[in-house]
């Protein structure tokens, strides 16, 4: 029997049960679910990055998504409230749209030799 030790979504129980297969699981305390969903979030991130079609990098995207769901509602925040905080922050620093990558900033001292 494969061993696995990550964070899964709600129904797969039930899906693995569908298909005949026996399962072993736990429910989380606080203090494991969010490192676990952390974690999940990181591997997420890596599958999409890796998606070698737009199909696969927008079930991914999905993915991180809910994740990002998840994390909100475990800090107390609602997705309303994380976009105001998002809208927030690009009404006042910008979005990515505009694609820039900053290279170097100069640091204003001057060199005493």
């Amino acid at each position: 029997m494969p061993t696995y030790n990550k964070l899964v979504r709600d129904k797969i129980p039930q899906i693995i049960e569908a298909k005949g297969k026996k399962y072993t699981s736990k429910k989380l305390n606080d203090t494991d679910y969010i490192k676990y969903l952390k974690q999940k979030g990181y591997e997420e991130l890596d599958e999409y990055c890796t998606a070698q079609s737009k199909e696969e990098a927008v079930g991914e995207l999905a993915d991180l998504l809910e994740i990002i769901h998840a994390l909100a509602n475990y800090h107390g925040f609602s997705m309303e409230e994380v976009e105001k905080v998002r809208k927030e922050k690009a009404d006042k620093r910008g979005g990515f749209q505009e694609k820039i990558l900053l290279i170097e900033v100069e640091d204003g001292k001057q060199d005493e030799s």
